[in-house]
């Protein structure tokens, strides 16, 4: 019988078996062992063969991989409040300095709505000069609510926005609260659609932590219309205990974008590992929004670094680019 073998990035031509992966093929060893008895015995079918119509877990993998492989890199932007007190600074040199290092989009969050209109319509000349988009914008929800809203909308069509993100919930005590935030993001998507909008929620902790035997992630999923955006934050996930690639298989279509940020379990680096540095399975995760999630693009968030701002942006970008070759 051929031996199960973890292969590390030292042995030539060997790949590493992601955990996930791993578990996968250990599940399969006890009923390879018991095919090989079998075959000692009889003139059975290769061990290796499978059931008609059954795909294997590592098939199934390999199929999403090609998938993947298939289409065209998705875009990735900045969440600019990884750069914060550069942007706080000087906008226009900010968004510059991220158009430069590689960046194809931006994310603004809830400064934005301090400009004026002349300073919005300033900001989309810059974008468009430098060959970049605003993909979404994050909102309070205190702004997506009345005449605010319609304030919320106007500065989205200046700036070329696609999604109207709600970039997170009050503190909620019961999970009936979290219907009402599910209701409340349907009537903002039903005023937004017709100017060619769309709505999104943006995760953290609370919603991956249970309340009541439930996730409120999972009220927002299943009362919230399709076109409703579930911006996954992969860190803020992980840390919680829940897996991200499982949460986007169970939302097809439904993960429009992500904010690649990654976490450590180590209080002393918690946020601050770069993108890649932490416990986040980036292969897996790219594979899973890319073919399942119905992703359109990717997002680099930074809470803080051992580094400045600016090169903090451009380190994360650079190891996105390693990983993806």
């Amino acid at each position: 019988m051929g031996c199960l073998i973890w292969c590390t990035p030292e042995e030539p031509g060997m790949t590493p078996l992601s955990r996930r992966s791993f578990l996968a093929l250990s599940t399969l060893l006890p009923s390879a062992m018991l095919a090989q008895t079998s075959n000692s015995q009889t003139a059975a079918a290769p061990m290796n063969s499978a059931p008609q119509n059954q795909t294997n877990p590592q098939q199934q993998d390999q199929k999403n991989l090609q998938k993947r492989d298939q289409k065209k890199p998705l875009p990735v932007g900045l969440e600019l409040y990884s750069v914060r007190d550069e942007l706080k600074r000087d906008p226009q040199a900010t968004v510059r300095a991220v158009a430069k290092m590689g960046y194809q989009g931006v994310e603004f969050y809830a400064p934005y709505l301090a400009w004026t209109e002349a300073e919005t319509k300033d900001m989309r000349k810059l974008l468009d000069e430098l060959g970049i988009r605003c993909f979404s914008t994050h909102n309070d929800a205190d702004y997506l609510v009345g005449d605010k809203l319609s304030q919320v909308r106007d500065r989205n069509l200046v700036l070329g926005s696609s999604y109207v993100v709600q970039s997170s919930a009050p503190k909620i005590d019961k999970l009936e609260g979290w219907k009402t935030v599910a209701d409340n993001l349907n009537a903002v998507a039903a005023k937004l659609e017709p100017s060619g909008l769309k709505a999104g929620y943006h995760n953290h902790q609370p919603e991956f932590t249970p309340l009541d035997g439930k996730r409120p992630i999972e009220i927002l999923a299943a009362n919230t219309k399709s076109s409703i955006m579930l911006q996954l934050d992969v860190g803020t996930c992980l840390e919680t205990g829940s897996d991200p690639v499982e949460w986007i298989r169970a939302n097809p279509g439904r993960i429009k974008s992500l904010h690649l940020k990654d976490w450590s379990p180590d209080p002393a680096q918690g946020y601050k590992v770069l993108f890649g540095e932490g416990a986040a399975e980036w292969p897996d995760i790219f594979t899973a929004a890319e073919t399942v999630g119905g992703a359109e693009y990717y997002l680099m968030e930074q809470e803080g670094s051992r580094f400045p701002e600016l090169e903090t942006a451009q380190k994360c970008l650079e190891s996105y680019r390693t990983l993806r070759g």
